[in-house]
């Protein structure tokens, strides 16, 4: 199908079919990356939704995520920490927070956390939203049950993360510990409360592209409207540690295709943006509109004000409060 005409469907209301998203692997990258633009300036405008994330947990983790610096079953060298301190925490976010960054993300280590350890976040989240209501806290915890999505809800968390990575095809080849079932279950249960989901996926493990367009569907069913794009950073020791990294052109096409599948969506570009030779330049002219600002989790990221300078250059306006 000419892009141009399935652009202009989208924009009408048009839900892209699979068979027509495959048409977009092949199409003239130039032409795709500006019709994915038009699409994203129709649905979200110039609105950039901006987070940055704490790393409250490192290491440790019993799961075999086959790109994961944090696992215990590779051999990666990174530093390792329980959880942060309460009070060290907070002074972090309010650090962040009097910066002038009002959506943060709490991230941790492991399949889930303890009990003791939720309770802490719990605690670390009602008393920063008493002190400051504008403050936005987002976290990434794992598999989650019931009980304690609807306690991150009464103590007015915003987002819940949980990462699909790939297809469900391809999942088997990216972990075995734990199931994608697993993460489709916490998302469900997320979207069943106030809380917003965030899933997204991580790209250049070997996945095929009929596989990044099965998992940009399954995030379309299930509604997520904040999409992380993850473009993996090889990690010496873990599985996936001699993989080429992705270039320009592949990130910029996976980002386009998400747009077209996912019109109004916040597109996130997370880890690995650094590596790209534009940091990311050519993705936000491709449909991506949202990032994690900062450092990622084992990894260094681009500077706060290389990219505030750059992303308002592309002429977007900077939100951290979006919903």
């Amino acid at each position: 199908m000419n892009i141009k005409s399935l652009k202009n469907k989208i924009i009408q209301g048009h839900r892209i079919t699979k068979e027509e998203a495959l048409t977009l692997i092949n199409a003239p990258l130039n032409e795709l990356c500006q019709a994915a633009n038009e699409i994203r300036q129709h649905f979200c405008g110039n609105r950039f939704d901006a987070c940055t994330i704490i790393n409250i947990k490192s290491g440790k983790c019993s799961e075999n995520c086959v790109f994961c610096a944090q696992s215990i079953h590779y051999d990666t060298k990174i530093e390792e920490y329980n959880l942060m301190d309460k009070n060290k925490l907070k002074q972090e976010t309010l650090n962040l927070y009097n910066h002038g960054f009002k959506r943060i993300s709490y991230v941790s280590s492991g399949r889930k956390i303890s009990s003791s350890e939720f309770n802490v976040i719990i605690e670390v989240i009602r008393e920063l939203r008493t002190l400051q209501n504008d403050i936005n806290i987002c976290v990434s915890l794992g598999l989650l049950s019931s009980d304690e999505i609807r306690k991150l809800n009464e103590v007015g968390a915003t987002r819940v993360h949980c990462n699909l990575e790939s297809s469900e095809k391809y999942f088997p080849h990216v972990c075995s510990t734990h199931s994608y079932s697993d993460k489709i279950d916490t998302l469900e249960k997320i979207n069943d409360t106030r809380l917003l989901a965030c899933s997204g996926g991580i790209f250049g493990l070997g996945e095929s592209f009929e596989d990044r367009v099965d998992l940009a569907f399954t995030l379309r069913d299930l509604n997520i409207r904040s999409i992380p794009i993850n473009v993996l950073n090889p990690i010496p020791g873990t599985l996936v540690g001699s993989n080429d990294v992705l270039d320009n052109d592949e990130v910029c096409r996976i980002i386009a295709i998400f747009r077209f599948i996912n019109p109004s969506s916040f597109i996130r570009m997370a880890g690995g943006r650094s590596l790209l030779v534009d940091h990311g330049r050519c993705a936000f002219m491709s449909g991506s509109n949202s990032a994690i600002l900062g450092n990622m989790l084992t990894t260094l990221g681009v500077s706060f004000d290389e990219d505030l300078d750059m992303i308002r250059g592309l002429g977007f306006q900077i939100c951290f409060d979006i919903i």
